[in-house]
C-alpha cells in the first residue's frame, strides 16, 4: 500500500506531509519552496509509493475564493500533468494554519519557533492529513 502526501500549498513555502506506508500515522515531512514543489516531489515519488496527494484548498468562510485559490488551481494543473497515475483530492484548509499555531503553543514550542513560518506550514499540512485519513475511518 502507498503513502497518502498531503499538500499545503502557498505562495512562498510548501509544507508537506505523508503517512506511513500502513497509512496508520500522518507525518510532518518537509517543507520546501514552492518553486522547487515539482522536482521535490519527482525525487519523492521515485523513492516512496505515493497512491494518493491531497492538497488544502483554500476558501473563504461563505465558500467563495480566497487570494490563494488561483495559486492552488495552478499547482493542482501541474500536479495532475506531472503525476496522472495518482488521484488528486482538495481539502478544506480552512483553520489549518490556526490550528498549527495553536498545535506548536500546546507542545511548548518557544516563541522564537513559533515564529517559522516553515514548520506552521508543515505541521498544516499535518493537520490536514490527519483530518482527511479521519473522515477516511
Amino acid at each position: 500500500m502507498g503513502r497518502i502526501l498531503a499538500i499545503d500549498y502557498g505562495k512562498k513555502r510548501t509544507g508537506i506531509a505523508v503517512t506511513d506506508p500502513l497509512r496508520i500515522i500522518a507525518t510532518g515531512l518537509t517543507t520546501v519552496a514552492s518553486n522547487e514543489l515539482m522536482s521535490f516531489l519527482q525525487d519523492y515519488i521515485k523513492r516512496e509509493p505515493v497512491d494518493q496527494l491531497i492538497i488544502g484548498w483554500p476558501m473563504n468562510w461563505d465558500d467563495t475564493p480566497t487570494d490563494a485559490t488561483p495559486l492552488v488551481e495552478k499547482c493542482i494543473a501541474k500536479l495532475q500533468k506531472s503525476f496522472p497515475q495518482i488521484p488528486l483530492d482538495k481539502v478544506d484548509e480552512r483553520f489549518t494554519s490556526k490550528m498549527a499555531k495553536s498545535a506548536m503553543l500546546d507542545m511548548g514550542l518557544k516563541k522564537k519557533d513559533r515564529r517559522n513560518k516553515a514548520l506552521v506550514d508543515e505541521i498544516a499540512a499535518t493537520i490536514l492529513l490527519q483530518e482527511y485519513m479521519q473522515r477516511l475511518g
